[in-house]
């Protein structure tokens, strides 16, 4: 017993409150047998250091020595374009060796110079053509700039495929053997992989990415390195245009992914980025013009794509919020269950009839059980006062599930948004945030930014998997922190959202049978959103609708024998009917990280 203690004292000083919940929610779910096991496999070995990580996860040289060997079933040629202007040696060779070490070996390196007749590179270069045939090099007249270059990198291109290379990066030696396997099972139209930065040798900042998120790009260009996608789209949208210098691969992954049929994410570290002075890397303010390029490439996507919207420019360098429009102002049906704690119930009705800057909407608050007089005067109020508020009657027991599928029923608006009674809104913008997102026709539903009362988040999107079946990412930070890769305060997708503040449609509510009544409290919310996802519907975390969220205020937590043993169950059913995505995995949460610890956090 003394060895399991000690097992779980040092696990909990690496713990946040909910990484502890978590374990207790494995304990109640699975007993205290096989607890040890479980932390050590899943706990000991998360949050490392990145560098020490790296060292053990990259490709060995035995590794490497069967890849070579390796013969597959298709061996495309990958034709590797790099736009070279006044690089320093050292990093132009370290950005050729990188490539002639790959353990792929169906490839060539496709170099545009426009460094104006810079002999100490031509004369490096024709070294290297010299003895390597696979090497085509083309010094330029004249410097026309990072667009035109690439296009006369892309004119000695033969491959299947095309992958981008900056001049002064490195491919990881595994990386083109890595997309190549990928290509074995499915022909993918593109792929993209993890990345990381190198700095005085060292490796640091790893960029772990979700598998393809629409709503992700179009807030920052996540994708950038190691991409590859098919000679003939590539032929097809005709390359890089001038006109957005500075972010004319943003613009370029758009339009590719805008033909694309099928997208792969290889979540493993292929491409290293040098930081140094001159890098966007290292110091973002020295291509401010950069950024106003990229918030005009999202512009000509959404034009490109008939979306309505407009792109707004963020304080954080090159991050952008995308707002659509609502053409017609539907109507929206707020649906908020309830139980006495007229405070609570005050506080959320007051916030939005004050603060919300949309007014198109009904409130059904279901009354379920209440007991105090003060509740029922003040429903009365509530429907003298707002001809928009009605209150309707749940006699059973309470059920989060039942009890606003029965909510729904009294509902007129093309929209529910489901809101717990301890919620309040902050932004006045939030409910035309949301909605503006929902009336995308591949959007299934919304969520919002939610804060605990000392401005710490609670909600910030949901990942399947976390903490045995589904959990919070990027709680308890602080209002403004960006988290990992800024998913914190920008709209992203994932693949579930707390319906303590969630938008859906109608239609689709009523095509998925609304809540799953089995899910009296737990789960309900991740259930629904699942059923969505099967219909290849988008789950989209809004970062810009911002509301209070006042926890449990209303319910209590699982404190009583009868809870956990609820609690117990519906996790159990939760995992029968999900199964497939608790095996594979979030494709919203790269599978390098832990699901037990603070989100974003490595695993073994």
């Amino acid at each position: 017993m003394s060895s399991k203690i000690d097992i779980i004292k040092k696990c909990s000083k690496h713990m946040n409150r909910r990484a502890a919940k978590e374990v207790l929610s494995y304990v109640q779910s699975h007993g205290v047998k096989g607890l040890k096991g479980y932390i050590v496999n899943r706990v000991m070995t998360a949050g490392r250091p990145y560098e020490l990580w790296f060292e053990d996860h990259k490709a060995s040289e035995s590794e490497l020595q069967e890849q070579r060997r390796m013969k597959f079933a298709w061996e495309p040629k990958i034709s590797i374009i790099v736009p070279v202007y006044q690089t320093p040696i050292e990093y132009l060779e370290n950005m050729v060796e990188s490539v002639l070490a790959q353990s792929y070996e169906n490839w060539e390196l496709c170099i545009a110079d426009g460094s104006g007749g810079n002999q100490l590179i031509i004369d490096r270069m024709q070294q290297y053509c010299a003895g390597e045939s696979r090497i085509k090099y083309r010094v330029l007249e004249d410097n026309e700039g990072i667009s035109i270059n690439t296009n006369k990198a892309l004119e000695l291109a033969s491959g299947e495929y095309i992958g981008l290379l900056d001049h002064d990066d490195m491919l990881a030696p595994n990386a083109l053997y890595e997309v190549v396997a990928q290509l074995q099972e499915k022909p993918w139209d593109v792929l993209y992989s993890d990345e990381d930065m190198v700095c005085d040798g060292k490796h640091c900042n790893p960029a772990f990415k979700p598998d393809f998120s629409i709503d992700l790009l179009r807030s920052h260009n996540y994708i950038t390195h190691f991409f590859v996608v098919k000679k003939s789209i590539v032929d097809c949208v005709g390359g890089f245009n001038k006109s957005y210098d500075g972010s004319q691969d943003y613009d370029f992954v758009f339009r590719c992914i805008e033909k694309a049929e099928s997208i792969c994410h290889i979540p493993s570290i292929l491409y290293h980025w040098r930081i140094h002075d001159q890098s966007v890397a290292g110091n973002p303010e020295s291509k401010l013009y950069a950024y106003d390029a990229g918030k005009r490439a999202i512009e000509a996507h959404l034009e490109r794509c008939g979306i309505s919207a407009h792109v707004e420019m963020m304080s954080l360098w090159g991050m952008y919020h995308v707002v659509y429009e609502t053409p017609g102002d539907p109507l929206v049906s707020i649906v908020i269950p309830n139980k006495d704690h007229i405070d609570d119930l005050k506080r959320c009705i007051s916030s939005i009839v004050e603060k919300s800057a949309y007014t198109n909407y009904e409130i059904i608050i279901v009354e379920n059980n209440s007991e105090e007089e003060n509740t029922f005067r003040y429903y009365q109020e509530l429907q003298e006062q707002y001809p928009v508020i009605k209150v309707v009657e749940w006699k059973k027991a309470f059920n989060y599930s039942a009890i606003n599928n029965y909510g729904v029923s009294f509902t007129e608006g093309e929209y529910f948004l489901f809101l717990n009674n301890d919620t309040e809104l902050i932004s006045p913008g939030a409910i035309q945030e949301m909605l503006g997102h929902c009336m995308r026709e591949e959007v299934g539903a919304v969520g919002a930014k939610l804060l605990y009362a000392d401005d710490t988040v609670q909600h910030a999107g949901v990942v399947i998997g976390f903490g045995n079946y589904a959990g919070h990412v990027n709680s308890n930070i602080k209002k403004d922190e960006c988290g990992y890769m800024n998913r914190a305060v920008i709209n992203c997708d994932y693949s579930a959202v707390t319906a303590a503040c969630m938008m859906t449609k109608r239609s689709l509510f009523e095509q998925v049978e609304g809540f799953d009544e089995q899910f009296v409290v737990a789960c309900n919310d991740v259930d629904y959103c699942l059923k969505l996802r099967e219909l290849n519907k988008l789950i989209v975390y809004n970062a810009f609708a911002e509301w209070y969220h006042y926890e449990s205020k209303s319910r209590g937590y699982e404190d009583t024998k009868e809870k956990q043993e609820r609690f117990r169950k519906e996790i159990e059913h939760f995992g029968v009917k999900w199964k497939k995505y608790l095996d594979h995995g979030d494709p919203f949460y790269n599978k390098n990280f832990s699901v037990l610890l603070e989100p974003f956090r490595l695993g073994s």
